[in-house]
């Protein structure tokens, strides 16, 4: 039987940080919490669920104040989650298995589901290395969004973890990419994508398009790669440069496979165009497309190709065909407002005798 350390970073995180510790602190053999600066009651509240609290005077650095909580603890292996993140009872009881065996790994990969639809199901996934083996001396790199190079054996679990998003400064990480900037500190090549994503994120799409493009001239990784290619493609939207967009999202094919996600992201565009058979050949694609690596998002590879694939048929004049995916797509999402304003729909037509 393996022990566990849980070992978090926070500041001013009172409204959600209880949340988080009572959903693993069963499972856990000690809780370390390190605090950059709080000034509410987020300590007194972490002290109050059982977890050991320290100080650690923030440097822009979160890479920096996640390994002085590795360094605290003590058991065989180390997980590490943020304030707004819990187990839920299921994954909370998957963990608690998974710490009954011997430890076999030197990371266990978790998924992390961060979005969700109204029936609560997961839309938007990855996974991140979530448990460390401790005597591998894992170490975090990255003074914003910190990963850690894991060296040893890999273990991809069927666990999540769920992040109920809390509050975040908007440009707080764009700040902290340009204090590492003005101290010298320039991005690798992991660092570019996500400092990309940022600019994006913020509106500053000009400047997100071209670190996009120098990134996807370096040496980073295909599952990087690929989503650079379809946040580049989103980039070229706002900025209504159609081919350039059509040619970002054609690229990352370069790269990998195409995955359902940009199968979706290319119909999408080509539904903008009114370009219907094209469209249903890209939608299609994605029903028969997977994949689990990089961002995913589980309604591309069904309920969505399938929604758009009755809207396309229907532009088309086939109902029938049309009818069929919109019975598709219910299956997936029989609540959904879209599926049940179409199925509203043939049934009119029906009525009229027009759905065949």
């Amino acid at each position: 039987m393996m022990t566990l350390s849980l070992c978090m970073i926070v500041k001013n995180e009172e409204k959600v940080i209880r949340r988080c510790l009572e959903s693993v602190k069963e499972v856990c053999d000690e809780m370390i919490v390190v605090d950059t600066g709080s000034q509410d009651n987020t300590r007194e509240i972490a002290a109050a669920c059982g977890a050991k609290v320290f100080s650690f005077p923030w440097t822009y650095d979160f890479a920096a104040a996640r390994n002085y909580s590795f360094s605290l603890a003590s058991s065989d292996y180390l997980l590490w989650l943020d304030a707004d993140d819990v187990f839920t009872e299921e994954n909370r009881k998957k963990l608690a298995q998974l710490k009954e065996k011997e430890g076999e790994a030197d990371a266990y990969f978790l998924r992390y589901e961060a979005a969700f639809d109204e029936q609560g199901k997961p839309t938007f996934w990855f996974y991140r290395e979530r448990i460390l083996r401790r005597a591998s001396r894992p170490v975090w790199a990255g003074a914003v969004h910190e990963a850690i190079c894991v060296s040893g054996k890999r273990v991809y679990c069927d666990i999540a973890v769920t992040h109920l998003r809390g509050e975040k400064a908007r440009g707080r990480n764009l700040f902290l990419y340009a204090y590492q900037f003005a101290h010298g500190r320039m991005p690798d090549d992991r660092q570019k994508y996500y400092f990309a994503r940022e600019l994006s994120d913020n509106g500053l799409y000009d400047t997100a398009a071209a670190v996009f493009e120098s990134f996807l001239q370096s040496e980073g990784c295909a599952a990087d790669k690929t989503d650079a290619c379809r946040a580049l493609a989103f980039c070229y939207k706002k900025l209504g440069l159609r081919r350039q967009r059509l040619l970002a999202l054609l690229r990352a094919i370069e790269f990998a496979p195409p995955r359902a996600e940009l199968c979706c992201d290319t119909g999408e565009f080509f539904v903008e165009q009114e370009n219907w058979e094209q469209a249903i050949f890209w939608y299609r694609l994605a029903l028969h497309t997977g994949g689990t690596s990089g961002f995913v998002c589980p309604d591309c590879s069904g309920f969505l190709p399938c929604i758009w694939l009755c809207v396309c048929y229907d532009r088309l004049g086939d109902h029938a065909k049309a009818k069929e995916y919109n019975d598709r797509a219910g299956a997936y999402k029989p609540q959904d407002k879209s599926y049940l304003h179409n199925k509203e729909y043939f049934d009119q037509l029906e009525n009229k005798g027009e759905s065949k």
